[in-house]
């Protein structure tokens, strides 16, 4: 069995890659998050949210904000998982997607998910008035190194639902583009500090793990929490009984290099291919983010970014490096509200695509409306019921059958498909739903609920 070898081979080799599985972020460098205590015993609640990313914890917030009374439990320390790993930008500009949403849902959707988000951003900017946490306008690009007529046919969209975008031909970026869509007025700032500002003086239980939820209630390794609603926002759902999420999301893997003395490129940008490249200024760094691939396949990771910088940023050095990874959906917008149909007190917020500084804000406005009993617009558009007939979902099954009845182990412990080895970042990775554990089979991903073990 190749685990033992493995483990020999991780030892050789960590020296020479020391900022592997544990990468930290510059987000992670810079800022000091509160610590909270363990569940210790059973406890009533009104509202109880699973996961402390910035999804839950804006979730949490909201309650807060409204008078209930809200219990938030993480698995391990708040946003130290994929929200420590963003590149924090946050913008209603969600790559092309306007021209597919107009034509899948309509202008009065499309539109409505534009303005949705604006309203997630607007949020953000009354937030950071008293939150120190570099919060700075910026317009935000989405650029096409060849292909003009997708960045004409999101123009034609956008003017067709009314979204004040703008064109560009010509970028402060050091390869020529076909062409470009801007949005003006959207924002980026340092994510963990701003996740601090809203943690303190919310009720936190950290070190908390679910392990099994019963209808009512949820089982966890502290102790049994009974609440009347419970939100789960785990990044990818743990719970399998419900909703069919094995089907209706896959992860993505995707990777940053923090480079001094490259360039001031003064926005923010993403290329229009998934697989393209992102750019954008933290101070005096620049932060090149690209190499994607689906978790558990093969993909360009840090060489990619390597290669870029060292053609067109000879003179930078990097300062840091590290990985994230976004749960995908199967029609590009995110799933918000009833986690499925026979679980009416269970609420959801996951699928972010690539967008989960906005997503988690908007998310959090839908789920406290729900709460509450309000109405909210998105509930339906959002809805993690709608339809999954989209040409994704026959693709996430194939790969998850293939994952089944290959006869490799080790095995991922959440569905029991078989593991892929990451050379670039010595971990075991699932392509089937991404979970992701160390070389010595501790959980780094979830929705695995602990760790796998050894082949």
């Amino acid at each position: 069995m190749a685990f033992p070898f493995v483990k020999v081979f991780f030892a050789f080799s960590r020296p020479y890659y020391p900022w592997v599985i544990n990468m930290d972020s510059i987000w992670m460098r810079e800022a000091e998050l509160p610590s909270f205590e363990k569940l210790d015993g059973s406890v009533k609640t009104d509202v109880l949210v699973i996961g402390g990313g910035l999804a839950g914890l804006l979730c949490a917030h909201a309650l807060a904000e409204a008078g209930v009374d809200c219990l938030l439990i993480e698995a391990d320390r708040i946003c130290r998982g994929v929200t420590a790993r963003t590149t924090a930008k946050i913008t209603s500009q969600h790559g092309l997607i306007y021209d597919t949403l107009l034509r899948r849902f309509g202008p009065e959707n499309a539109h409505l998910y534009w303005e949705a988000n604006e309203e997630a951003l607007a949020r953000y900017r009354e937030l950071c008035r008293t939150i120190d946490c570099g919060f700075e306008e910026k317009t935000g690009y989405v650029y096409s190194l060849n292909r003009a007529d997708r960045i004409e046919w999101e123009m034609t969209a956008l003017r067709r639902i009314g979204v004040p975008a703008q064109y560009a031909d010509r970028l402060p970026l050091p390869m020529p583009i076909a062409g470009a869509v801007a949005f003006p007025r959207q924002a980026q700032f340092h994510p963990l500090r701003f996740a601090a500002g809203i943690a303190r003086g919310l009720n936190i239980r950290e070190q908390t793990r679910a392990l099994a939820y019963d209808g009512r209630s949820i089982l966890t390794d502290g102790g049994r929490i009974t609440a009347e609603k419970i939100v789960v926002a785990t990044h990818f759902p743990i719970f399998n009984k419900h909703g069919a999420y094995f089907l209706k999301l896959y992860q993505h893997r995707s990777y940053v290099i923090a480079l001094r003395d490259a360039a001031d490129v003064g926005g923010m940008y993403v290329d229009e291919q998934e697989k393209g490249l992102s750019l954008r200024n933290d101070g005096e760094l620049l932060l090149l983010g690209g190499g994607s691939h689906r978790t558990g396949k093969p993909g360009g990771c840090w060489a990619e970014l390597e290669a870029f910088a060292g053609r067109h940023y000879p003179q930078a050095k990097e300062v840091c490096r590290w990985a994230t990874q976004d749960c995908m959906t199967l029609d590009g917008m995110p799933y918000v509200g009833t986690y499925g149909r026979q679980a009416p007190n269970l609420l959801v917020a996951t699928g972010f695509n690539k967008w989960g500084m906005t997503s988690s804000m908007l998310a959090a406005q839908v789920l406290c409306d729900l709460v509450l009993g309000r109405e909210n617009r998105c509930v339906r558009l959002l809805s993690p019921s709608r339809s999954m007939l989209r040409g994704q979902l026959f693709v996430n099954g194939f790969d998850a059958a293939a994952g089944l009845l290959t006869p490799t182990r080790p095995r991922c412990p959440h569905m029991g498909c078989a593991l892929k080895w990451n050379a670039q970042e010595h971990s075991w990775d699932c392509p089937c739903h991404g979970s992701r554990f160390t070389h010595d089979g501790k959980l780094l991903n979830n929705p695995a609920t602990g760790g796998m073990r050894p082949g």
